[in-house]
């Protein structure tokens, strides 16, 4: 079975927004990448799509819930700043349920949610990287996930 997860495609500036961080949109080359997600993902048997409820997270899923006929589902546990306990819990859950799916995330959560993996024995590639747009392909056997694979921005993430 297996998880995408997904940085957020590229956002307006943070320094130029004046509302609420929460609020702050994709920018136009964050809404070709969504699209572009759509067109990898879409047909990788995604059951579920879970996302942070930032506004640039729920949009970077958003072209990809049309493909697949999905809704959105909002999690507290991907929003930046969230603690690495619910987002190891939310991973173990989404293993549990069988149901293969794809995670929105942030810069801060992704890295800590792949260290907090790798100590509980999960081989992770070692680029550690998450640049925005970015997918991690994460594989779980008999109920554990085993292996996290950075596959970039690529075309078309490893099976």
């Amino acid at each position: 079975m297996r998880i995408f997860v997904v940085r957020h495609a590229e956002a307006g500036s943070r320094h130029d927004w004046t509302g609420c961080d929460r609020d702050r949109p994709l920018s136009s080359k964050g809404w070709d990448r969504a699209n572009a997600l759509a067109t990898v993902l879409g047909d990788r048997g995604i059951g579920r799509l879970l996302s942070s409820p930032y506004l640039r997270c729920t949009q970077t899923f958003g072209p990809l819930a049309s493909t697949l006929g999905l809704t959105i589902e909002d999690r507290d546990a991907l929003a930046e700043g969230a603690p690495l306990a619910s987002g190891i819990d939310l991973i173990e859950q989404l293993v549990a349920d069988g149901v293969p799916a794809a995670v929105c995330s942030h810069g801060d959560v992704i890295p800590e949610l792949l260290g907090g993996l790798a100590r509980r024995g999960t081989l992770v590639d070692s680029s550690g990287r998450c640049p925005k747009g970015s997918v991690w392909v994460l594989t779980a056997v008999d109920g554990e996930v085993t292996q996290a694979i950075y596959t970039g921005k690529s075309e078309r993430p490893a099976d």
